[in-house]
């Protein structure tokens, strides 16, 4: 994927499925999702162990198929084994899903050839929060943006 691909993916990513996101503030799943939700996106955590809590106004979904239909972006920290059933939820349930993105570590050929099967873009083994960071130029640490 380009630079110029990715800065697409960006910029016209509204709502992002954490997929695997935790409550504990020193988890990367938790402190990147923190970042993307103060640079405005819209971020629901799916994660069966915390559902129906709250994290950044939004309320944790147990399954893919409790997400909202907006969703346009799965950002998954998960293993990558656990990939390939996370974005057959996701093609079957969010029709405006555009962007299936595996965190640093995460790869799964099968999963992103089903999602480019289907039109979408996938990134593999990169960090959202380190890619935004990048072709952004915002420099924050731990996800903190000052008011």
């Amino acid at each position: 994927m380009t630079d110029d691909g990715l800065k697409r993916i960006l910029d016209r990513t509204r709502v992002i499925a954490v997929v695997g996101l935790s409550p504990n503030p020193a988890r990367p799943s938790h402190y990147v999702a923190r970042y993307l939700s103060l640079c405005g996106y819209r971020v629901i955590g799916v994660n069966p162990g915390h559902a129906g809590a709250t994290l950044f106004g939004e309320t944790v979904r147990g399954v893919l198929t409790e997400l909202p239909p907006e969703v346009d972006m799965l950002d998954i920290f998960r293993r990558s084994e656990a990939v390939g059933p996370i974005v057959e939820d996701g093609l079957a349930h969010l029709p405006l899903l555009r962007t299936v993105w595996m965190q640093v570590g995460v790869v799964h050929e099968g999963a992103a050839q089903m999602a480019r099967a289907r039109g979408l873009d996938v990134v593999m083994n990169r960090c959202l929060k380190i890619e935004h960071q990048r072709l952004t130029g915002e420099r924050r640490e731990g996800g903190s943006i000052p008011a």
